[in-house]
């Protein structure tokens, strides 16, 4: 196994850390095997660049449109959504989704019941990080997934 190291040095993640994705085919099988998984996206997937021509939002919207994941917008991410075509499931603000999520009684935004896994990408590392530690600790049976380029070790997995 991988280890990595976190990006934000004065604090300490505690003894849990998360698994380093070695291989994008992790991924793609957390995915596949959730029963209700959720996608929130920030404002930097607009500004995350993976090639000449495209950005992390277009990546995105071709991962939510195959996976069928609820897709929740934050900051304004939502315009970058709509002027590409795909209206996401929600806008909310970031903190008021990882409230949500840690209610074990929310339904979630379709009331199909709690989401059980929680890929999160284009928000800052510092703020990513105390949204995943909430998540590690007072969300029941909730795996987390940051697609992030920087380790997260909050998280249940994290690119390295």
């Amino acid at each position: 196994m991988r280890l990595a190291e976190s990006w934000q040095r004065a604090e300490i993640p505690g003894p849990k850390k998360a698994l380093v994705i070695t291989k994008p085919e992790i991924v793609a099988a957390l995915i596949k095997r959730a029963k209700n998984p959720i996608l929130i996206v920030g404002h930097q997937a607009a500004e995350i660049k993976i090639d000449e021509n495209e950005f992390l939002i277009d990546y995105l919207i071709r991962l939510a449109k195959l996976s069928g994941m609820t897709v929740v917008a934050t900051a304004h991410v939502i315009k970058e959504f709509i002027s590409r075509g795909f209206k996401p499931d929600a806008w909310m603000p970031v903190v008021d989704i990882i409230n949500r999520l840690q209610d074990s009684e929310w339904k979630g935004l379709d009331g199909k019941g709690p989401y059980d896994v929680v890929v999160i990408t284009g928000i800052q590392y510092y703020l990513q990080w105390v949204m995943l530690s909430a998540l590690k600790h007072f969300s029941s049976n909730l795996k987390t997934i940051s697609l992030d380029r920087f380790y997260q070790p909050h998280a249940t997995w994290s690119f390295p």
